[in-house]
């Protein structure tokens, strides 16, 4: 009887060791390994969340569903995960990425998306961004400021979908930033049940990327 009883116990300890043992791991580099320049200034093309609504619409109309890519890039601080954000103003934080052409594939959309972005004009200083595996989908219903990483139920037609990607960064590279954005290295630990500063995206990504392991480098 008392095999019996433990039988089970040690069934799970099987089951957590399978688990980890497919766990991905990830190289994490230090902030201070990358260099970062300024340059040209890129507008935003609306001048307020209702005009980029509007103008969302129209799209809508003329192509179809909205598709989204961001990257997720990983840098490190003290040994913790940070990731890479844009800022706008003074409240505003978005993930590096953008809008996808009709027709154009995810992967190289967003190489294109990050190159515009991030990258140097200077082709010696060009990244081959290596874009990994998906983390997430959010789905935005109508043409509201809503999004979900699901589907309502009552919905045959959302609007947008957003991918993210999980990009691994170089061990050392430089960074070209428009002069009228700044990118910024936050703590997950800031990030983390924080959708009022960030929004329920962002905020969501500590959750998102605990299925990793993390080496810091």
């Amino acid at each position: 009887m008392a095999a019996q009883q433990h039988q089970p116990i040690a069934m799970v300890h099987h089951q957590l060791s399978a688990v980890v043992s497919v766990q991905r791991t990830i190289n994490l580099y230090n902030l201070e390994k990358y260099t970062f320049g300024k340059k040209e200034a890129q507008m935003e093309k609306d001048t307020s969340v209702a005009a980029r609504l509007l103008r969302m619409k129209d799209m809508y109309e003329r192509e179809g569903m909205r598709r989204t890519v961001d990257a997720v890039l990983l840098v490190h601080q003290h040994n913790h995960p940070h990731v890479l954000l844009l800022q706008i103003g003074n409240t505003f934080f978005k993930l590096p990425g953008g809008r996808l052409k009709p027709g154009e594939n995810e992967v190289d959309g967003l190489k294109r998306k990050l190159t515009k972005k991030l990258a140097p004009n200077y082709s010696n200083y060009q990244l081959d961004w290596e874009v990994g595996e998906l983390l997430c989908q959010w789905w935005r219903p109508n043409f509201e400021t809503l999004q979900y990483p699901y589907i309502p139920p009552h919905i045959t037609r959302p609007k947008e979908c957003k991918k993210i990607f999980l990009v691994q960064l170089p061990e050392r590279c430089v960074f070209a930033v428009p002069k009228n954005l700044k990118l910024l290295a936050v703590p997950i630990f800031d990030l983390y049940d924080n959708a009022s500063q960030y929004g329920p995206i962002i905020s969501s990504l500590p959750q998102t990327l605990g299925r990793f392991n993390f080496t810091y480098l």
